[in-house]
């Protein structure tokens, strides 16, 4: 990968595309140079949905070779939801296809002049940009649909939905899976509403003519990378739980700790869990027709954590829900069936939202008394209102904070304008290190303290208590930052927290593929040059850390059942980025 597209959106006479050298960019992937990108070229108090933002899309450093689970892609701006830098990442097909055709980075920079809107195709015989109001406000999946006959379905996709183009704060950016289904988002932080911003719709990527990327390295790569695949398979984690139960294995492991948020971040426990549990949805799986309970997201993956959910009659529904979309549309709603849930999910890729997000403006209006908790039907409509656009539907989109302040409730379990995932800070507290201080916003993926709080995953720290919380979230995010930047999908942390032999495998595949001589300290470098950059641009834009806490009733009201507040001290998140 040597080279930059960039697309300027407000160019003299029309869009316009340039592709030039890689350069002061050289060796950053991913979350690397989404990162850099924006901190060198993105004013930092400028509107997220101005022309002075950017849209950064890199594939990580490995993606585009044979190197095992490393098909994830990054986006990154200045959001529009949080106001800070922002990463957000997902699997499927596009990260491989634009690696393949020697993309380090696609930039998308400045404003559209006037109501059209764009897509742009991208192939080896170079980049074209075509307009496209023909589709207009077309959800996910009917977009799809009306590319399929005139691109093919081996082509990639990255797309916005109607969400996007009415550039909602909760938008996603949409990438096609191997099956040529929107299904694979980059959730969080708005950064649709930030494309839909530069008048981009869609973005063809087509790599059929091209081959996979070559190491530097072939007969040593193909060692280190046998090594790496042979420790995640010995995992339990990454070779037997999410292989088989999918991410939603945690539905049972969380509400049995109490630490699953039910009805708003009212309890840490939800009756209804055992109807939500990855092992019965693997079960539905098993005896529908045309259900997979394990399935890849993209080509290349060996944990298998996907799935395809069909209903009773074998009709597809979406892809299996995520443990955190579970939970979210699930017990934070106090709604306990499956089957709605995957609607939910299906609506929520389609018109392009983040299913954390929306379910937690959902759960907030719940608590507002706009629907009552569990009912799964007015939650479906919800989304309907959302993805539609009308002036209810305006202020879901926005976020859960949003929501919060128009119905007047404090119960708005936010970070930096933010919805927190699936876990309750004050049962797991070291995710709510994590919450209250990564530069991302509340995020779950910036540094999964579950893994050593909950899975005894990298060591175990006890969940309930402050000690030892704010130094376990400053390794998890440093490590986090740099995996984040290769491509490999952040599960595979369980495997190298717990085998060194697979973590200096992984390093061995990096090193082999570039020709390089790494250890894990320049690893750790890696990391902590990437949230400096990021901490350093958010500071620019205003952020301190005033704003690296919980809301303040986390602290103040205990949850069920371990009655329990949130009681890490400021001096202590103060302290994460001391290094």
């Amino acid at each position: 990968m040597d080279k930059i597209l960039r697309i300027d959106m407000g160019a003299q006479g029309g869009p316009k595309a340039t592709v030039e050298p890689v350069g002061q960019y050289a060796g950053m992937g991913g979350r690397g140079m989404t990162t850099m990108v924006v901190y060198k070229e993105v004013p930092a108090d400028c509107h997220p949905l101005g022309p002075e933002n950017k849209l950064v899309i890199s594939p990580g450093l490995m993606s585009g070779s044979a190197a095992a689970s490393s098909g994830r892609i990054s986006v990154g701006c200045k959001s529009p939801l949080t106001g800070t830098i922002k990463e957000a990442n997902a699997g499927g097909t596009a990260a491989q296809a634009l690696a393949r055709l020697g993309y380090a980075a696609v930039i998308l920079e400045g404003e559209g002049k006037g109501e059209d809107l764009y897509k742009v195709v991208i192939n080896d015989a170079g980049v074209q940009i075509q307009k496209a109001d023909d589709l207009k406000m077309l959800p996910n999946y009917d977009l799809i649909e009306k590319l399929k006959p005139v691109h093919g379905d081996k082509v990639s996709v990255i797309s916005i939905g109607t969400a996007g183009e009415m550039r909602m704060a909760s938008s996603s950016i949409a990438v096609t899976d191997p099956e040529f289904r929107p299904t694979r988002h980059c959730g969080r932080g708005g950064v649709g509403a930030v494309m839909g911003s530069k008048g981009i719709k869609c973005i063809v990527v087509d790599a059929s003519t091209t081959k996979m990327r070559q190491p530097a390295r072939p007969d040593e790569f193909k060692e280190a990378n046998r090594k790496f695949v042979e420790g995640l398979k010995q995992h339990a984690v990454t070779g037997q739980g999410l292989p088989t139960f999918g991410t939603n294995v945690l539905t049972n492991i969380l509400n049995e700790a109490g630490g699953y948020p039910t009805y708003n971040f009212k309890q840490g426990r939800f009756d209804g869990g055992q109807n939500l549990s990855g092992e019965l949805q693997a079960e539905n799986m098993k005896n529908r027709p045309g259900g997979q309970p394990t399935h890849g997201c993209h080509r290349g993956c060996v944990i298998q954590c996907s799935g395809i959910y069909t209903d009773k009659d074998g009709n597809y529904m979406s892809k299996q829900p995520e443990y955190e979309t579970v939970w979210s549309h699930g017990g934070n709603c106090g709604i306990d069936d499956l089957d709605a849930i995957a609607k939910l999910d299906y609506l929520d890729d389609n018109y392009g939202v983040d299913t954390i997000e929306m379910g937690v403006a959902i759960g907030v209006a719940m608590e507002a008394g706009v629907i009552p908790f569990g009912d799964a039907e007015g939650a479906i409509n919800l989304v309907h209102e959302v993805g539609k656009g009308t002036h209810l539907g305006r202020i879901l989109g926005a976020g859960a904070a949003v929501t919060a302040k128009c119905y007047g409730l404090e119960h708005a379990p936010v970070v930096k304008g933010q919805a927190m995932p699936a876990y309750d800070p004050r049962a797991v507290k070291g995710i709510g290190v994590t919450y209250a201080t990564t530069t991302q916003g509340a995020d779950h993926t910036a540094g999964y303290a579950v893994a050593t709080n909950i899975l005894n995953v990298g060591g175990s720290v006890d969940p309930l208590k402050p000690e030892g919380q704010a130094e376990l979230s400053r390794n998890l995010q440093i490590a986090t930052a740099a995996l984040d930047a290769t491509g490999f999908c952040l599960f595979i942390a369980f495997a190298i927290l717990d085998q060194p032999e697979t973590f200096n495998a992984m390093v061995d595949t990096i090193n082999h593929m570039y020709g390089l001589n790494m250890t894990g300290d320049d690893v750790v470098a890696l990391g902590q040059k990437i949230l400096k950059m990021e901490r350093e641009f958010n500071e620019k834009a205003g952020f301190g850390p005033a704003h690296d806490r919980l809301p303040r009733y986390f602290s103040r009201e205990p949850l069920a059942p371990h009655n329990v507040v949130f009681d890490v001290s400021d001096m202590e998140l103060d302290s994460v980025y001391n290094f």
